[in-house]
């Protein structure tokens, strides 16, 4: 019995050895091949009416900011003030310096996408000024007298009659009052663009003069798409008809 002990011993000890000093097997480590693709995230669902309403704003907002070239916009820190917002948590801007700021990023942007139009109206404008008969107001309103009338000058309260035709600096025309018809148009003159309320104000009934207007006495850095590119500065070719005064008097 002990030489069965002995043996059962000897065959033991091996194992119990070989379990001390063979390292457990590791499990796998998944590796990556370089230059191999990641693998694609879930694909979004939209599971139900508020899934798909918060995913129709999301594209609603994003597009409305590309129209406006407001597309550098850190969506993380946007997602933050969502959140703050709507956990009713401080936020670190209120409601009214965001509208400023808004606007004024808005501007930066346009202005950088308008640069070389801008460039070349400005461009225009300073070589025009020295043409014989160009004339200068503080505000950088050219205008240039075609046909000078003798009736009197509107102010900016009154109503005005005129036949126009708008271009832009390359002689491309954008508007006139003869592509909608034959009859002159009328309109209040502190309802359209400054370079317009100024510039008639100068002129007397049976004047026809012609306008140079920088594009901030136009229609800004926006432009009015399609056919005016933010930034661009206009020549309207104006001849005024009548004027009705604000006290319903028109011109004798």
């Amino acid at each position: 019995m002990n030489k069965i002990i002995a043996a059962t011993a000897v065959l033991a000890l091996p194992l119990s050895l070989l379990a001390q000093t063979t390292p457990k097997p590791k499990a796998p480590v998944k590796t990556t091949k370089p230059g191999a693709a990641k693998p694609a995230a879930p694909a979004l669902t939209l599971k139900t009416l508020s899934d798909s309403a918060s995913y129709a704003l999301g594209v609603n907002v994003a597009s409305s900011l590309k129209m406006q070239s407001m597309d550098k916009i850190n969506t993380k820190i946007m997602e933050q003030a969502m959140k703050d917002v709507f956990a009713n948590k401080p936020t670190l801007i209120d409601d009214n310096s965001s509208f400023t700021i808004l606007n004024a990023y808005a501007n930066k942007m346009q202005e950088a996408k308008s640069k070389a139009v801008i460039d070349s109206g400005t461009a225009f404008l300073a070589r025009n000024a020295k043409r014989p008969g160009v004339k200068t107001t503080p505000s950088g309103l050219q205008y240039e007298v075609i046909t000078l009338g003798t009736g009197i000058k509107p102010l900016a309260v009154d109503t005005v009659t005129a036949h126009y035709s708008g271009t832009l600096i390359d002689g491309v025309e954008f508007d006139g009052s003869r592509l909608h018809g034959t009859e002159p148009i009328s309109f209040p003159l502190n309802r359209v663009i400054p370079g317009w309320t100024e510039g008639l104000q100068l002129m007397p009934v049976g004047s026809k003069y012609r306008l140079y207007i920088p594009y901030n006495l136009a229609y800004g850095l926006h432009g009015s798409p399609p056919k005016i590119p933010g930034g661009a500065a206009l020549i309207f070719d104006i001849e005024l008809v009548d004027v009705k005064k604000a006290n319903g008097a028109g011109n004798d």
